[in-house]
């Protein structure tokens, strides 16, 4: 579980932080008579989406049906049980009527993917490692964002209608929120702030941090080693670090058990992991997100580290909100999907989180009122609405064998992702 506990020091984020004092509250969404979702067909190809005629699109919401059953990852849904300024669930049960039965926190998109086949779920918050997964198994639903969720206009362009949510103009979810996997060194050890990937890719000359690298880990890491290889050898011709044929696939994986031989001491695999990595001296370069970063700085005394996005751009997350299909609550879980997207709770969760909120409207929110975590200027600083900075990452979403192009279905798919990185995890590490 992510435990957002920065001790006395908190306050000393002034760049980079974890959350947010509680926001204004919205009102609940407006209700249908007819106590269920409507659909609305669409005339989307079968192709697109995954059922064989038209897709359906809920448009509107009906009478909530008083209990919702979450899969979230840890700190998306608070209720004010870790740090008591943050808490949205208790204002959405008041406001909507709809308790909150269950929050069942997932390690890894494949626990999530896992979860929602058992059946047992209203919605989640997935990640895009995930998302396209659920779509083209059927497992999601599709809907109009526009007309359920009005706050979908204030949200940062790139997070409208991303390609991990969104499949030929239909929507199967709402954006939360997104980060950057950033590159970040302990700065009393590494002296020369790297600003390339080949800091943590590049074995000759052999750095004297050695056996002091570490890396996310996870099968999705490939796509950072094919991002890097997309600039550092353009004859690959990788476009996309995520839509791979199986010669620059080859070439990513055995990049990356290069680095496994030579560098890698230990990979992370929850935030909590990474931070105490560095606070030991266990890691000394690697990949990290924001919230780390703030973190490791905020502690008494600070952990001396810096992070940058490095010049050949970083992959990233971005998290959608999903109603499952067979939802028994799928009135209460749309409610909860537009309470996420509501100015208030986007700055809550942003903050408390330590990403980047979809929604802008929440901006200025926390300039004139930050919480216990928050400071003023945090949606500049997590970039928010910087499409250059957008422009530089690649967000996470499933490899399919479908490249998406005129190459057809020459890419690898993400079960031969999950096999190759297995066999990663197998060499022989440098420490």
């Amino acid at each position: 579980m992510f435990q957002r506990k920065l001790g006395g020091a908190v306050g000393v984020l002034a760049l980079i932080a974890a959350a947010c004092g509680p926001g204004t509250a919205s009102t609940a969404p407006s209700t249908g008579a007819t106590g269920a979702p409507t659909t609305a067909a669409s005339s989307v190809p079968a192709s697109a989406g995954p059922t064989s005629a038209a897709v359906d699109v809920i448009s509107t919401i009906g009478t909530g049906e008083g209990e919702l059953n979450l899969i979230v990852w840890p700190g998306y849904a608070e209720s004010g049980a870790n740090v008591k300024e943050y808490d949205w669930v208790h204002p959405f049960q008041d406001k909507t009527g709809c308790q909150v039965k269950t929050i069942k926190e997932a390690g890894s998109s494949d626990e999530m993917v896992q979860l929602v086949n058992a059946g047992q779920y209203d919605g989640l918050s997935a990640s895009g490692d995930a998302t396209v997964r659920l779509i083209k198994d059927g497992k999601v639903a599709a809907v109009d964002v526009e007309k359920l969720f009005p706050e979908w206009k204030n949200m940062w362009g790139p997070m409208q209608s991303p390609v991990h949510n969104t499949i030929d103009g239909i929507h199967y979810g709402v954006s939360h929120g997104w980060g950057a996997n950033l590159l970040m060194w302990d700065t009393s050890k590494i002296t020369t702030a790297p600003t390339s990937w080949s800091a943590v890719f590049e074995t000759n000359p052999l750095p004297a941090y050695a056996g002091k690298v570490t890396a996310y880990n996870y099968a999705i890491y490939i796509a950072d080693a094919a991002l890097y290889l997309s600039k550092k050898d353009t004859s690959l011709g990788i476009t996309d670090p995520y839509e791979l044929t199986q010669p620059q696939f080859d070439a990513a994986v055995a990049l990356l058990k290069e680095q496994k031989a030579k560098l890698i001491g230990k990979y992370w695999g929850t935030y909590g992991e990474n931070i105490a990595d560095f606070e030991q001296g266990l890691s000394e370069i690697g990949t990290t997100w924001p919230y780390q970063v703030g973190a490791l700085q905020a502690e008494d005394p600070p952990i001396p580290v810096d992070a940058v996005l490095p010049s050949e751009g970083a992959t990233g997350w971005a998290d959608t909100w999903m109603l499952t299909k067979d939802a028994k609550h799928p009135n209460c879980m749309l409610m909860w999907m537009d309470w996420m997207t509501q100015p208030g709770t986007q700055q809550q969760v942003a903050e408390y989180f330590g990403e980047a909120p979809a929604n802008l409207a929440a901006c200025p929110l926390m300039d004139a009122n930050p919480g216990p975590y928050g400071y003023k200027g945090f949606c500049d600083f997590n970039h928010a609405s910087d499409d250059a900075y957008a422009a530089n990452i690649k967000f996470w979403k499933t490899p399919l064998a479908d490249c998406g192009d005129s190459r057809g279905s020459t890419c690898v798919d993400f079960s031969a992702w999950v096999s190759a990185w297995t066999d990663i995890l197998a060499v022989p590490s440098a420490k």
